[in-house]
């Protein structure tokens, strides 16, 4: 598949980059759900926490004698079955890290680009240089290739903090080197307005088509 290549202001330079070889990985369902699994366990703090039995302030003595009350046995005020008394098997801290190798990660980012290619989701343009912060520059480029109101992932070659801080006023836009992308960001995503040169960062990245059919 070969896309056309943009200029910023919307207009087309007359060349085009071909797609069809390194963007055709067959899409792994449950690797990308693997992929974006990690992700969103990756921003969970696990910093949750309660009180148990041996943790709740207060007295430790028994409340009444074991028999001869008619009533159940029951032991000091910090009891889970009282209230006010500590949680039974209450939430810990605790890590929600889930581990996955290089090339899983970098099947499910081919297999996520590949659902965007297919569905005609992605816009090549040359170069995205901004001198200084402007969201109105921004704003303008969306504007020239039709992206007004849509959720767009604009996928750059290196780190542009002039490009970055002009996309903070900006809803349902996000900035991303191209070497930092994961599957949830690009599914995230309904447009990729990718610099030209990202394309080739992510050449190398790419498994195998043979390679990749076989997972």
């Amino acid at each position: 598949m070969e896309l056309p290549v943009y200029q910023a202001d919307g207009e087309e330079t007359g060349r085009v980059i071909a797609l069809a070889e390194d963007f055709a990985t067959p899409p792994n369902d449950h690797v990308i759900w693997l992929d974006v699994r990690r992700t969103q366990a990756s921003r969970r703090r696990g910093t949750h926490k309660t009180k148990e039995r041996s943790e709740v302030r207060g007295s430790t003595r028994k409340l009444y004698r074991q028999k001869g009350t008619g009533m159940a046995r029951s032991g000091n005020a910090a009891s889970p079955i009282r209230r006010g008394g500590g949680r039974t098997f209450g939430p810990r801290p605790r890590r929600y890290r889930v581990r996955l190798s290089r090339k899983t990660r970098r099947l499910a980012r081919a297999g996520a680009l590949s659902y965007k290619v297919q569905n005609d989701r992605i816009r090549i343009v040359e170069a995205l240089d901004f001198e200084r912060p402007s969201t109105r520059q921004l704003s303008d480029i969306l504007s020239a290739f039709g992206l007004e109101g849509i959720r767009v992932l604009v996928v750059t070659t290196m780190h542009s903090p002039a490009l970055y801080r002009s996309s903070k006023n900006l809803q349902g836009l996000q900035v991303k080197e191209a070497r930092n992308l994961c599957a949830e960001d690009i599914l995230r995503a309904g447009v990729l307005l990718m610099e030209e040169a990202a394309v080739e960062v992510l050449r190398p990245t790419m498994p195998p088509k043979a390679a990749a059919a076989t997972e």
